[in-house]
């Protein structure tokens, strides 16, 4: 059985996520939501705030232990930029893209 949990919109931007989505894969549960709460980056935040949206789900809508779920995936993908204008000299102006991701973690109760 598998479960989802999806953070849309993050704004951080995905690079900044990945190598720590990287860092969790494949782990089970508890040794996930230790690396994500000892991790001082703001994605560790977004990341933790997800696999527990995830253990929740599959506890509650499928009356799954959260002791034998494992990360199957986790993946920041790229979002929709926000374009905004930085005033420069001379009346002129620069852009900036802020970024924004989506946030996957997918449990599984398999081995």
């Amino acid at each position: 059985m598998e479960v989802k949990a999806i953070t849309r919109n993050a704004r951080i931007s995905a690079s900044k996520g990945r190598d720590l989505a990287r860092a969790v894969q494949g782990k089970a549960l508890a040794d996930a939501l230790r690396i994500v709460d000892f991790s001082p980056r703001k994605a560790a935040g977004l990341l933790g705030r997800t696999l527990r949206s995830a253990a929740a789900n599959a506890s509650h809508n499928f009356g799954l232990d959260a002791d034998a779920l494992r990360v199957r995936k986790a993946v920041f993908d790229e979002g929709p930029s926000m374009r905004r204008f930085w005033p420069r000299a001379r009346g002129s102006a620069s852009p900036i893209e802020k970024q924004t991701s989506h946030v996957t973690v997918v449990l599984t109760d398999e081995k």
